[in-house]
């Protein structure tokens, strides 16, 4: 039937002058390449004389052989299901970070804690669709994703789909390759290739039928024997002349052939940065497990035992760092079979090793004795059959070990019969069982075999196996092509090789393997691999040797490296944690600024990416200077919270923080720089640094002295940022002009949320506008404006400005010019209600919530509310509260202070004490006005100087004398100077106290004890 269909074209074509198979061929790859209008006339005239009934079956017969073909290939298509949600929803990027572009991928997978960039979600539906109206569909995508991701899965899924009609049906013709393919080719042309790959296409009858839109998918870029050189490539726009495959794939990419095919590459990240960005038009990510994806995978693989499920979890989750490596489905595989196996046969096992593992090489060493399938047995009882499984694997691990070691010396990931033969490999001996656990084999098109490791992983544990057993025997360097060097004699001095050749590596190839070479001679994996893998005896004196070897690299460097931190990972797989293990404990003790040598920095820059107490926020506060920030500088990038208070920084060391945080790599959420040295040049580093970062949601600046200009500065970048939520000037002293700067920006900004002024010095002339700023902003849900001069005029004007909202709260403090706080909170709406804290108050506390009543009503507890006239006012003669906004009364509830932390008591509130209405007046008070079951405070009216000596000097306290309970501790709230109880005062409570209280003079013992009676 197919012979009948082309004879029958092919006479047709012959009445029309174009029957040659090369006419019609040039045909096809003029269709392809959109050129048809470019091609002979012949078969221009063959098109418009087609009869139409004939054109669409021939062409709809040839596209539907063409998708069962590829379902045939991929073994059916995959499940029926769909891929699973992790493949179909991919991360749309803008490019590739330093990280993936330098670094191994577990090294990018630690450093990053597992957590995925916030990035726009694109579907695999959309993949090659406009992102909007205006746009125009990608020609060059590229799809990246560490070793073990599944790319090349969500290949296969995609082509199932559009081969089942269920996905981009905008797509005519769909032709998938990969770079294993690509490879068994020296020389090639397009035509050559396409033919080749898929024989039915170049049919003639299909190229009767024009196809809309081609999508040519190259799989596996990092599998390609010869990297792309894009800047010295020669350019071809001949489909039929013959070049190299890197020259082929460099020119289909550039679009000088073809250039109206898609182009969908698939790469790890490393590798994807050899195809310049100026070429790719859209570039996606595809993510890791999450926890509950981690979850089901292992109640996939062991769904017969619940029991076993639950224990493989517990051993994943007990562990962090096997936890982030878990977020790799590969790898998050091979786990669950290395401790399933460990589950079932944990009985036969000794003592030593009961314990689960904790280290790369221990996971990796149970999937060895897993695959060698002799656990259970009794170490102590030697038997032929297992000497002879023993030789066996040590002569798996020999061969393969071979070919592992120099493929990942040379980039080779994928090896062929040639390969193997270059490399000594026993083809027989690749048919084990053995063998199979570790080496994968498939049939390429052209029917040769093609052999890869299951995971790049365990192509570095046997290579690293490999060096091991060769490293006692070998007397030149193992690392050169040609086998010939120096001498080099014993393991130790190989050892030193390896170290030394990982640490040149600029990629960071060779660190997984350094880590396993290291793991192997700790005292758990020669346990574990004793008779089998390992000679028994073999290097177990060498441990100390080795750290000392693995600690001398860590030499002065200018920054710690990814290669320094990879050398304490190497460590822990040695169990040698000494070095961390201090690091961590003197970070607990607050003792690290002593700690500063090149080994600690580097083991302080690990602790960042491994301790569970720096994943929240990594507190670096009154530890470091310049210089070991500045070497520390390329580890905080991935550091999601970074707490820097009190360092003595300077303008110079906002420079430095200025260039992290304008890096594309950078992580960093939230950063508090208080109490430094940062002057308005500092600031305008960072305001330079907040143009174009993407992370930052958290800035606290409290305590600095950035003034007006820099506040300006800041303010500009506030225009353009749109990711910064909360912003602390506190203290700062930026005045009206940096206010008003503020102001200014908030009527642009849409994203700042939470903005505190306090302590700045801003008077009625910066309220006004930043009032008049409020009206415009609907953003803004907290403006802390307390302790600044701002008086009547100003806390009217911000009154005004929150009149649209629907309820506020306002707290006063003591008798400054400014007022209480308007407290309102509410959702960024528009005419949304709003926090506005305006009172005096400790640098850095934050106003309690308040209870906002009228009058009438009773208060917390019951209790009515006190009214002018009420114990606690000057009464007749004495002096009459001073003018204040007219705000509703308000109160404390017992046990919630306003001025700060206390310490707990057991003290109760006598029910007759007196509570405070929250309005600013002089009077005397003698007991604390809000002293709770929790020995906390609430807002204390002022007392003059000449009944208190302390910092008032005639003016107004803060803070009046707190009545000391009968109770071992007691703290008052406030900022105040520190003061000295005497001792008849406290009635033998304690002579000194350490908190903020002031120095009653004027009271005796016989009117403290009057004042007690009447209570």
């Amino acid at each position: 039937m197919q012979k009948q269909e082309v004879w029958a074209w092919g006479e047709a074509g012959a009445g029309r002058g174009s029957g040659s198979p090369a006419e019609q061929l040039k045909t096809l790859m003029d269709l392809l390449a959109r050129k048809g209008s470019q091609g002979t006339q012949a078969p221009q005239a063959s098109d418009r004389m087609l009869e139409p009934p004939l054109e669409p079956p021939s062409s709809d017969y040839r596209i539907r052989r063409h998708q069962e073909v590829l379902l045939s290939r991929l073994g059916g298509g995959l499940e029926l299901g769909g891929p699973p949600p992790r493949l179909a929803s991919l991360l749309l990027v803008e490019g590739l970070t330093d990280l993936q572009l330098r670094e191994h991928d577990f090294t990018q997978v630690e450093a990053t804690r597992g957590a995925r960039r916030t990035a726009r979600t694109i579907t695999l539906g959309g993949l090659f669709l406009p992102l909007s109206r205006v746009s125009v569909p990608p020609r060059v995508s590229i799809t990246v994703g560490v070793a073990g991701v599944g790319k090349t899965t969500l290949v296969r899924h995609f082509v199932c789909l559009w081969a089942r009609g269920q996905l981009a049906k905008d797509f005519s013709l769909v032709l998938p390759l990969t770079f294993r393919e690509l490879n068994t080719h020296e020389k090639v042309s397009a035509d050559r290739l396409i033919c080749s790959a898929f024989p039915h296409v170049g049919e003639p009858s299909l190229a009767a039928g024009a196809p809309a839109r081609v999508l040519l998918i190259l799989d596996g870029l990092d599998e390609c024997k010869t990297p792309l050189d894009f800047s010295n490539t020669v350019a071809c726009t001949d489909p039929k002349k013959e070049i190299q495959v890197d020259n082929l794939i460099t020119n289909i990419i550039r679009g000088n052939l073809f250039p109206e095919v898609s182009v969908w590459v698939t790469s790890r990240p490393s590798t994807a940065g050899q195809i310049p960005g100026g070429l790719v038009d859209r570039i996606t990510e595809i993510r890791g497990f999450n926890q509950e994806e981690v979850k089901a995978c292992l109640e996939r693989m062991f769904a017969e035992d619940r029991s076993l499920t639950g224990w493989v979890l517990a051993q994943v989750h007990a562990d962090r760092a096997l936890y982030l490596m878990c977020t790799i489905p590969a790898f998050c595989r091979l786990a669950g079979l290395a401790l399933g196996h460990m589950y079932r046969h944990r009985r036969g096992t000794l003592d030593t090793e009961l314990s689960p593992p904790r280290t790369l090489s221990e996971i990796y060493s149970w999937y060895f004795r897993m695959a060698l399938g002799r656990e259970g047995q009794d170490k102590s009882k030697v038997s032929p059959h297992i000497e002879q499984v023993a030789h066996g694997g040590r002569r798996m691990a020999g061969t393969l070990g071979r070919l592992a070691f120099h493929g990942l010396v040379r980039k080779k990931y994928v090896f062929y019969e040639q390969d193997l033969k270059a490399f000594g490999v026993d083809v027989a001996l690749l048919q084990s069982a053995l063998c199979g656990c570790f080496l994968q084999q498939e049939e390429t098109l052209g029917s040769s075999a093609v052999y890869c490791f299951s995971h790049l992983s365990l192509q570095e544990f046997v290579a690293a196996a490999y060096y091991y057993g060769a490293s006692k025997r070998a007397i030149f360097d193992l690392f050169t092509d040609s086998g010939v060097s120096w001498p080099r004699l014993g393991f130790l001095t190989h050892f030193r090789s390896a170290v030394q050749r990982a640490m040149q590596a600029e990629d960071g190839r060779l660190d997984v393997f350094l880590r396993f070479l290291s793991g192997l001679l700790s005292p758990r994996v020669n346990a574990l691999l004793m008779g089998s893998l390992l000679a028994p005896g073999e290097h177990q004196g060498y441990r100390a040797q080795a750290a000392r070897i693995l600690q001398g690299c860590l030499a002065p460097e200018v920054a710690v490296s990814a290669r320094a931190v990879n050398v304490l990972r190497c460590l822990h797989e040695l169990q040698h944690t000494e070095l961390a293990r201090s690091m961590e404990e003197a970070m607990e003790c607050g003792g690290l600024a002593i700690l500063t040598s090149p080994p600690h920095r580097a083991a302080l820059a690990y602790l960042l990416q491994v301790s569970d107490t720096c994943a929240q926020e990594a507190n670096l506060s009154l530890c470091l200077d310049q210089v070991v920030l500045q070497s520390l500088l390329p580890q905080l990038l991935y550091c999601q919270s970074l707490r820097l208070d009190t360092n003595q920084f300077q303008d110079p060391v906002m420079e430095l923080l200025g260039s992290v945080l304008s890096g594309k790599d950078c992580r960093i959420q939230k950063i508090s720089l208080a109490e430094n040295q940062i002057s308005n040049k500092g600031a305008k580093a960072l305001a330079r640094s907040l143009l174009v970062n993407r992370s930052l949601t958290a800035l606290d600046l409290r305590g600095n002295s950035i003034g007006p200009q820099g506040a300006k500065a800041l303010a500009d970048a506030l225009k353009i940022n749109r990711t910064l939520a909360s912003l602390s000037l506190q203290s700062n002293a930026i005045k009206d002009d940096g206010a008003g700067s503020i102001a200014e920006a908030l009527a642009s900004n849409r994203t700042l949320c939470m903005l505190c002024l306090q302590k700045n010095t801003i008077g009625p002339v910066g309220a006004q506008r930043m009032a008049d700023a409020l009206k415009q902003n609907r953003s803004l849900k907290e403006l802390i404006f307390s302790s600044n001069s701002i008086s009547d005029r100003g806390a009217k004007a911000l009154a005004e400005a929150l009149k649209p909202a629907e309820q506020f709260h306002q707290r006063h403090g003591g008798g400054c010019p400014d007022r209480g706080p308007l407290h309102q909170p509410g959702p960024p709406q528009p005419q949304p209600p709003r926090k506005l804290h305006q009172s005096r108050g400790s640098p850095g506390s934050r106003p309690c919530p308040l209870y906002q009543q009228h009058p009438e009503e009773p208060g917390p507890d019951g209790q009515p509310p006190p009214r002018p006239g009420c114990p606690g006012h000057r009464r007749g003669s004495e002096r009459k509260p001073r003018t204040h906004l007219p705000s509703p009364a308000v109160e404390l509830p017992p046990g919630q202070c306003g001025r700060g932390p206390g310490t707990r008591t057991t003290a109760q509130q006598e029910p007759g004490q007196l509570r405070f209405t929250g309005e600013c007046h002089r009077g005397r008070r003698s007991f604390c006005s809000g002293q709770g079951a929790e020995g906390k405070h609430g807002p204390h009216c002022s007392l003059s100087s000449r009944e208190f000596s302390g910092d008032g000097w005639g003016g107004m306290h803060r803070h009046c004398t707190i009545w000391k309970p009968w109770a071992p501790a007691h703290q008052s709230p406030g900022k105040s100077h520190r003061g000295i109880w005497h001792q008849d005062d406290l009635r033998g409570c304690q002579d000194k106290c350490s908190h903020v209280h002031c120095r009653n003079v004027s009271r005796s013992r016989s009117w403290w004890t009057r004042q007690k009676d009447r209570q």
